[in-house]
């Protein structure tokens, strides 16, 4: 693993929601680093924080206080447009799968690939095809969401986060609605293909049975990061 410039930088990272006495704050001095093809599991309780700071990795939100980087370039102070370019590097994995009902497989993960405009469409497709075969469903490519299982449709949206080879992949609660054996498999063909293609992973979790995929477990409780690897408290 490549240790010199890391993929996430964040130092002294604070976040408030609300205005005047309504100001809360929801992220305390969060300090991380996030390498190459390093994949990293954040656990914590609901309300710790974990959800705003994926959004603030992943330029949904803009950075209030302190300092993030990606890829060694500072979001706080950037414009929306520039997080917006910023977006076009970035992987996205939700709960929900978020397939437009109205496209087959193969056409959810070409559209990923089409926002590059330098790409033809003869080249979207056989990319988009190539990604489904790696996720296990080159039986299904003309299937669309409605006649697939709640596994398959992860899949598709594993294959549309992956198909542009993006440095970074951000996941939030990919395993929630699947079965045991279902979630096992979703978590394992990202792991695969983020180590064949150096993707460095963040995956925000409740499910305990998936841990043991991270190359670092990080821990969120009331806004603060109290655990950073598999057995380092460095706050409490």
């Amino acid at each position: 693993m490549n240790k010199k410039e890391p993929v996430i930088a964040i130092k002294n990272l604070n976040h408030y929601y609300g205005k005047g006495t309504l100001k809360k704050q929801i992220l305390f001095d969060i300090n991380l680093e996030i390498y190459s093809g390093e994949i990293v599991i954040m656990t914590g309780p609901s309300g710790s924080g974990k959800t705003t700071l994926l959004s603030l990795i992943g330029g949904l939100r803009s950075v209030q206080e302190g300092s993030l980087k990606f890829l060694g370039e500072e979001l706080f102070g950037v414009s929306q447009n520039k997080l917006v370019q910023m977006r076009r590097s970035i992987g996205y994995i939700f709960q929900a799968h978020n397939l437009l009902g109205f496209l087959t497989a193969k056409q959810n993960v070409q559209m990923a690939v089409e926002l590059n405009d330098r790409i033809s469409q003869a080249e979207a497709v056989a990319k988009s095809e190539m990604m489904l075969r790696a996720v296990g469903l080159e039986e299904r490519v003309n299937y669309y969401p409605d006649n697939l299982s709640g596994g398959q449709k992860q899949r598709i949206a594993i294959a549309r986060a992956l198909v542009n080879r993006p440095p970074l992949v951000l996941a939030d609660e990919p395993t929630a609605a699947l079965d045991k054996q279902s979630g096992r498999d979703v978590v394992e063909i990202m792991q695969s293909l983020a180590k064949n293609q150096g993707t460095t992973i963040l995956l925000v979790t409740h499910d305990n049975r998936i841990l043991d995929i991270a190359d670092r477990i990080v821990e969120m409780e009331d806004g603060l990061l109290t655990r950073n690897s598999s057995n380092t408290v460095i706050q409490s």
